[in-house]
């Protein structure tokens, strides 16, 4: 989906900006900060750090700045949002 996405916004420059999408799941790290590192009923939206509302809204701000790959960061980053509060939804029928 990230190279999906890319080849739709960045025609041009699609591979560079599909890695650059791709990498944004790299906020998972904050995973690690969590005990359990890994917990199957948790939902990770509001919980972890770079998944709550402040880094959204971060996120959102990245769309803005003139450089494309941080556009292409903060679009990977709330792609991995939107995915991650589908799997809250349709492990708990909402996301709180």
């Amino acid at each position: 989906m990230p190279f999906g996405i890319a080849w739709l916004i960045w025609r041009n420059n699609w591979l560079s900006a599909g890695i650059v999408i791709a990498a944004a799941n790299l906020i998972d790290l904050d995973h690690l900060l969590a005990t359990p590192i890994f917990d199957p009923g948790r939902c990770s939206v509001g919980f972890h750090l770079l998944h709550g509302w402040e880094a959204g809204l971060i996120y959102v701000l990245m769309l803005i700045v003139p450089r494309w790959w941080v556009r292409a960061l903060g679009l990977g980053a709330l792609w991995h949002l939107l995915v991650d509060a589908g799997d809250c939804m349709a492990m708990t029928g909402s996301l709180l």
